[in-house]
């Protein structure tokens, strides 16, 4: 009995160091991260050597020290741990994440492009991996293959929103789907709805209509290569609603050619075409938020003397639409890409 009661005692008396050590790295940890986001990394790193060399093995301490050598700018020690990190069994994305960019900071590109390949061999469904590799590919300018990498990403994680970010940036510049960059374009903002580069996506979305009611649509031009079904139909149907855009391509008019635009797809193409950001705005016309959604996406870029004009009158539309926007998370289902 006092056997057991010995080992008993020892087990739990090990167990409860094992907490308490854990419990203070992590007390460790959000106390670097502290110092880090006022920009003290000096006593960042501090409490993160300290920590480093009660529990040296310890991933987390070792991601968080790398990217705070990296923050700092001090790439001579941010590349050997950089390195330790890529070589480790238990390597998760993040690591690779910030092993990544260590490379990309010191300007390697070779040994950038050997980690996120690795790095896709063991993760091949992680968004933010393709995200990463294909800036990399353009920063080489292999924009043709960078594309590659940000459609697989939208296709094996398609709620990351990164990818649409560039993609749609991706087929703006090249002119090579104006669908595309409609598309990917608004479902980045309804995903990541209120930092710098929604902004900039929503000036996009705005200019991407003029220019699709400036010139003809997509099937127009032939088929090509880049374009499928699903492509056609959304360009087809856009521009059947052209002649709304006689008088100016605004958040108005907008409103009118996306409300028919939006019941002709449900007509004839949504049993075909499933598509998540459609039955989004389905569901907005259907409770009575459409026109502010539209306003929110381009009565600021398009005239914000007239978006405060139409804020001021209906400021129950827009109270009740921000809440339900602030209020929800959008998703992407898998399978619905279309590429």
């Amino acid at each position: 009995m006092n056997l057991l009661i010995r080992t008993f005692t020892l087990a739990f008396t090990l167990i409860f160091s094992l907490c308490t050590q854990a419990q203070d790295i992590q007390k460790q940890l959000e106390t670097a991260r502290n110092f880090s986001r006022t920009g003290d990394f000096d006593n960042a790193l501090l409490v993160l050597q300290k920590a480093s060399q009660q529990m040296p093995g310890d991933l987390e301490i070792q991601k968080e020290l790398a990217y705070i050598y990296f923050r700092a700018g001090n790439y001579k020690d941010a590349v050997p741990v950089a390195l330790a990190l890529a070589d480790r069994e238990d390597a998760d994305v993040q690591a690779y994440q910030i092993a990544g960019n260590i490379y990309k900071g010191v300007g390697d590109p070779k040994e950038c492009d050997k980690l996120y390949k690795k790095a896709l061999k063991k993760f091949p469904n992680s968004g933010v991996l393709y995200f990463e590799y294909g800036e990399l590919l353009l920063t080489q300018q292999q924009r043709n293959e960078a594309i590659k990498m940000w459609e697989k990403g939208i296709e094996v994680d398609p709620s990351y929103p990164g990818n649409y970010y560039h993609a749609g940036k991706f087929y703006y510049y090249t002119g090579s789907s104006a669908a595309l960059t409609l598309l990917y374009g608004e479902i980045f903002v309804n995903m990541e709805s209120y930092t710098v580069r929604t902004a900039e996506i929503k000036n996009m979305l705005l200019d991407a209509y003029k220019k699709f009611y400036l010139n003809k649509p997509e099937p127009a031009q032939g088929k090509k290569k880049s374009q499928n079904g699903f492509q056609q139909s959304v360009a087809e149907l856009l521009w059947q609603q052209s002649a709304l855009a006689d008088m100016g391509v605004t958040a108005e008019s907008l409103t009118m050619i996306r409300t028919q635009f939006i019941l002709s797809w449900n007509e004839t193409l949504a049993a075909k075409y499933p598509y998540k950001l459609f039955e989004h705005q389905q569901y907005l016309l259907r409770e009575g938020m459409f026109e502010a959604y539209n306003q929110w996406l381009f009565g600021p870029v398009a005239n914000m003397q007239k978006y405060q004009q139409w804020a001021n009158a209906n400021g129950k539309k827009l109270s009740d639409f921000n809440y339900y926007q602030k209020n929800r998370i959008f998703k992407m289902p898998t399978g619905q890409n279309y590429q």
